[in-house]
């Protein structure tokens, strides 16, 4: 008597039906705007931070540093030592609780010496956790490789690890760490304002009627004309001829000025996530969509039949294939005139879409003109 096996094997095939669209008319939108102060969206040309970068050790650790193949680590230990007048091979040198790190700052415009900067530690090579460790001595230097600052003292850390590599447990970072004031300024980069004969404003976000708007309200504010907008993103301010006594009081009054600010109509799309951001004066032309979802199901069944032990017969198998198809209804939404797009994603959750659906209707509204807004995907 044969014996019966049954294999099952299933393969999904979905197809998305597209979404169909009819737009009308271009909707003439009207944007809301709202009262900003020029500080809020703009800065200085000239006046900004600077990142600070230097490699130091972590001493200390309890067991958890880099391990004997982190070559790096035992060969800057044994220059540390040298410094310190004690000769030591680092061949033979085996140690666990050193490790080698970057320690990264920003300076600040405007810094003077003696100020203090808040740092972060991150380990380099193979060490478990950075946890009570203290770092040695560290300069930090600019990209002009000149020392602004030294860094030293213990760490604080976020996060923790435990056990060993079969049966432990690691919560956040804790091969990154901070230290509060870790760092002492040992050079000046504070700029010199009595040189600027120009002050340049510089747009956050590019925009030719911000810009001529800043420059009227400055020329307004001042009774002359003493601002110009150079581009979509530079305002220039004469210092001269502004009569203010100091670059400082003159950058104090522009910047307390407010003007009136529209929200660009933005629509950002997240493709990866499904994430999906708008600005809320984004407009939508009278549009209807139509969504649905067919699905096709195909399932192989094998039935193999095997002869009995020691017989002479053959395995003989016998595929067995069953296609379902589910096509449910569509399902579809109108929108009138002035509906903006959070009425648009509501509509589309209340007939099952998902996110990655809602991205793909969204670039085909754009592509048909019905999205008064600019759609970008990320």
């Amino acid at each position: 008597m044969a014996i019966q096996f049954l294999i099952r094997r299933s393969s999904r095939f979905a197809l998305l039906l597209g979404a169909v669209l009819c737009c009308s008319y271009p909707l003439s939108a009207v944007q809301s705007s709202r009262k900003v102060l020029i500080r809020d969206i703009t800065q200085i040309e000239g006046v900004r931070n600077n990142q600070l970068v230097g490699y130091g050790l972590v001493i200390g650790l309890r067991g958890t540093g880099d391990r004997q193949q982190t070559f790096f680590t035992v060969q800057t230990l044994a220059n540390a030592m040298q410094r310190m007048g004690v000769q030591i091979a680092p061949g033979v040198v085996v140690v666990k609780n050193v490790a080698a790190v970057f320690v990264t700052a920003e300076l600040p415009p405007f810094s003077r010496t003696g100020m203090k900067l808040d740092i972060t530690v991150s380990s380099v090579g193979d060490a478990k956790s950075l946890e009570g460790g203290v770092l040695l001595l560290t300069a930090l230097r600019a990209a002009d490789g000149e020392v602004y600052a030294v860094a030293q003292g213990p760490l604080i850390i976020g996060g923790y690890s435990e056990g060993n590599t079969g049966n432990g447990k690691t919560v956040n970072h804790p091969t990154v760490g901070r230290i509060s004031s870790g760092a002492v300024i040992e050079r000046d980069a504070a700029v010199d304002l009595k040189e600027f004969h120009t002050i340049s404003l510089l747009l956050l976000n590019s925009d030719f009627t911000a810009a001529s708007d800043i420059a009227n309200v400055i020329n307004k504010d001042f009774s002359k004309l003493i601002a110009n907008a150079i581009d979509s993103r530079k305002i220039d301010i004469d210092v001269a001829a502004s009569g203010e006594s100091s670059v400082p009081i003159l950058i104090s009054r522009v910047q307390n000025l407010a003007i009136q600010m529209q929200a660009p109509a933005k629509v950002i799309v997240n493709e990866r996530t499904g994430t999906i951001v708008m600005g809320g004066d984004v407009k939508l032309s009278p549009v209807s969509v139509i969504h649905g979802s067919l699905t096709i199901q195909v399932e192989t069944i094998q039935l193999v039949s095997q002869p009995p032990a020691f017989s002479s017969g053959t395995t003989v198998t016998i595929p067995q294939t069953t296609v379902t198809v589910k096509d449910p209804p569509a399902q579809s939404i109108q929108l009138e005139e002035g509906a903006n797009v959070e009425e648009l994603i509501k509509g589309l959750h209340a007939i099952g879409a998902t996110s990655h659906d809602i991205v793909a209707i969204l670039q085909a509204i754009k592509s048909a003109g019905g999205l008064q807004a600019d759609l970008e995907i990320i």
